[in-house]
């Protein structure tokens, strides 16, 4: 029952464990007398000091999860004041306001998603889980050990020294070397900041994963939903449950985005 009521925007979680063992709600009249009791919002009737709490407007709001290519040239927003490409114009087909997790800054590309569950947002940007971002990374010049040594470690930056991060040399050229990095934090520009930091400027940056989330059969611009295995490992990498209904229609079924042209 506290995690419903969290979900309805009445108490946190903490709070509605707090207001059931103060004897303060009911279930159809009856006193609530511990957190883990089933109810049904479409047919239980819950109140609060007497006073009733709205619980359909949790079946009216469907759980939706997108993966979407971004473009270089689009900017991680729904809206943009300088007109710009968005993210909103390549969405126009999904009928459910979603929202991006995270950023990719205006030159990069790659993985992003978005959707409407807004505590699972919240944790996979919250660098108390430690999500994984993958990322390939195209730097300029032919990298040296010691810098992938020092990129491993952790570089200093402006606003503090970066965790640890996951490198593997994948490609080393005379002028450019790709990179694969994994990070478990997120700053801004961080990827870019921190190889710039020990000598190696990047030239090309692309997001292809997020915890077990693939960017993989998406081409530019495209999107597609996630399968119900997709969202229940990335609510699982962060402590949740796998409880939360997800759109079915087109599971894992890539979709050209709208551009703002088209």
């Amino acid at each position: 029952m506290h995690k419903l009521l969290a979900r309805a925007g009445v108490a946190s979680r903490r709070r509605a464990e707090m207001l059931i063992k103060a004897g303060r709600i009911k279930v159809n009249g009856r006193l609530v007398a511990r957190p883990g009791v089933k109810i049904d919002p479409a047919r239980d009737v819950v109140e609060i000091d007497g006073r009733p709490v709205y619980l359909k407007r949790l079946l009216e709001k469907k759980r939706v999860y997108l993966a979407f290519y971004k473009p270089v040239g689009v900017v991680t927003t729904l809206y943009d004041p300088q007109g710009r490409p968005k993210v909103s114009d390549f969405l126009r087909a999904v009928p459910e306001r979603v929202y991006p997790v995270g950023r990719l800054d205006y030159e990069s590309e790659g993985l992003l998603l978005l959707t409407n569950d807004g505590e699972l947002a919240n944790r996979l940007i919250h660098p108390r889980y430690k999500v994984p971002k993958i990322y390939y990374v195209w730097v300029a010049g032919a990298i040296g050990e010691e810098a992938v040594r020092q990129l491993r470690e952790g570089v200093l930056l402006e606003d503090g020294p970066t965790q640890p991060a996951e490198v593997t040399v994948l490609r080393r050229l005379p002028r450019r070397t790709l990179l694969q990095i994994t990070l478990r934090e997120g700053r801004k520009r961080q990827v870019r900041r921190m190889c710039a930091a020990v000598g190696y400027p990047v030239l090309r940056l692309k997001r292809v994963g997020i915890g077990q989330l693939r960017l993989q059969g998406l081409r530019p611009g495209a999107y597609r939903y996630l399968s119900e295995d997709e969202v229940a490992a990335l609510r699982e990498a962060v402590g949740l449950c796998p409880d939360y209904e997800t759109r079915s229609k087109g599971e894992g079924e890539s979709r050209p985005g709208k551009s703002a042209g088209g």
